[in-house]
């Protein structure tokens, strides 16, 4: 297959700066697979799609049931980034996630950013995602986000910007995981030409950030995944993260609290857990602090975490920075923690439940994104250009009901990488989504990549024991012309190579 023809269109594309203008980092790439036998492509494409298969890798669509179960679709077309541009990416993820996690520390302790006016004190009082229960936690060495996933997206101008913020249970590296091993099997000698940065170290760098929140002072910490179930859309990757780190996966029903201190139930009796990585939202994490009637939690696992007894990642409350609408201060929030200017600007967004912004959001709802503050996966939002004027009126209405629960912004044209259609290329749009782990103080093995970025500063702040995944989950919109890439709205991925030079 050749590029020849191959529509750039009035987009930035990752690959091509114009019709047949390879980008510099991806000529290499260009020139292994034009250079495959004819069908060659299509065939390791239709091998990779057999692969996953075989290995199970699949996702689940909430309600509908088990049904809904789909392999996992993959392009076996790489999105490349340049060394240089992905320091700037990594410092600025960097920078934000320090910000946020002094920010959660702050809301849920004096308050001061509130009380200096830096952010209006309504959006916190007001928002669905604050937890009182989680007010005066102390979590070990003061880090509430330890696992993050920061959606980003490059506009039509080259910019790359923030999308959202997933602090709660972020989803999805383990994709980026299995994309790898299965890029290497595709396109080995192109892989080895192009010297990509690794990423099969992640367990490793998350179990070793994991065990650095104990504070029981044990060489081997215990550390588990905790899991709702397997109907749950991301089950597949808890299993995959507990086996890669060696860890047991329980559910709820498995662990029980005792004398203050939590216990796994084994064949051999209880045996102590020092460190919770939960995959369960804080709602239902405790029947005793949260609702009453969650049946997947653990009685009395916040009274063992006040007591210092378990480590959570992420802790609990830290949905607080999920919210929509303090996304959008994000910026202010930056600026107060740091005394710096974002390095990743957010992408300029409306806030409803101010008057004078919610009647320009209403006004000219045909032309832009509409978001409900607490919802995802493409849920919960008009596309403005693609909706019906009843989907629109009906947006309105919703808006003027609750205008706390809304943003706006304008609708970004994603960039676009090729994609295999049948006997050609096509563009198709991408975002990415970066990982990051924020430690306690945790050693960095020097066999990880952990190590290499203590002391790495942004601007002139140290953000130590902050380490960025090199690449992400570069999710990918299937459907032609489609800006939605979340896989429960038709969505894929692609394997994300970030180059060493």
């Amino acid at each position: 297959m050749k590029f020849d023809g191959y529509d750039v269109g009035d987009f930035y594309d990752e690959m091509f700066i114009s019709p047949g203008l390879v980008r510099p980092e991806a000529g290499n790439l260009v020139d292994k697979i034009e250079a495959l036998p004819e069908g060659e492509l299509i065939s390791r494409q239709k091998a990779a799609d057999r692969a996953l298969l075989d290995m199970g890798i699949t996702f689940n669509v909430y309600g509908k049931g088990s049904q809904a179960e789909s392999i996992w679709p993959f392009d076996v077309i790489p999105r490349i980034i340049r060394k240089s541009e992905w320091d700037r990416i990594e410092r600025g993820l960097k920078q934000r996630i320090y910000a946020l996690n002094a920010f959660i520390n702050d809301v849920y302790h004096e308050k001061k950013i509130l009380k200096d006016g830096a952010i209006p004190h309504e959006v916190i009082d007001s928002a669905k995602s604050y937890r009182k229960q989680c007010e005066g936690l102390n979590p070990p060495g003061g880090v509430w986000c330890h696992i993050t996933g920061t959606d980003l997206i490059r506009g039509r101008d080259g910019q790359i910007y923030v999308l959202e913020d997933n602090l709660r249970c972020p989803s999805g590296v383990s994709y980026v995981l299995e994309n790898r091993i299965l890029m290497k099997r595709t396109l080995p000698m192109t892989f080895e030409a192009m010297k990509v940065l690794p990423v099969q170290d992640y367990p490793f760098v998350l179990l070793d950030m994991l065990q650095s929140l104990s504070k029981g002072g044990t060489p081997n910490p215990t550390v588990v995944v905790l899991t709702p179930g397997t109907f749950n859309s991301a089950y597949f990757e808890h299993t995959f993260l507990a086996k890669q780190m060696g860890v047991e996966l329980v559910e709820g029903r498995d662990l029980i609290v005792h004398d203050g201190y939590v216990f796994m139930r084994t064949t051999k009796g209880f045996h102590r857990v020092d460190v919770i990585y939960r995959r369960i939202d804080d709602d239902f994490l405790d029947p005793l602090s949260f609702r009453p009637d969650s049946m997947l939690g653990i009685p009395g696992l916040m009274d063992a975490y006040r007591a210092g007894k378990v480590a959570l990642a992420n802790a609990p409350g830290t949905g607080i920075a999920d919210d929509k609408v303090i996304y959008a201060y994000v910026p202010q929030i930056i600026k107060y923690y740091t005394g710096e200017d974002p390095i990743i600007p957010n992408v300029t967004t409306y806030v409803c439940w101010e008057e004078k912004q919610r009647r320009y959001v209403i006004e000219n709802i045909s032309r832009l994104v509409v978001k409900a503050a607490n919802e995802s996966g493409g849920y919960g939002m008009l596309i403005g250009p693609h909706s019906t004027k009843k989907e629109q009126e009906d947006f309105v209405a919703k808006i003027n009901e609750n205008p706390r629960n809304y943003i706006a912004q304008p609708v970004v044209s994603l960039s676009r990488v090729p994609v295999i259609a049948g006997d050609h290329f096509e563009g198709r749009h991408v975002d990415i989504r970066p990982f990051i782990l924020y430690g306690s103080n945790y050693s960095g093995n020097a066999n990880y990549a952990v190590g290499n970025n203590d002391n790495v500063s942004s601007g002139n702040k140290d953000y130590g024991n902050i380490y960025v995944l090199p690449g992400g989950l570069t999710r990918v919109a299937l459907k032609k012309g489609s800006l939605v890439v979340n896989s429960s709205q038709g969505g894929g991925s692609k394997d994300t190579w970030v180059l060493s030079e």
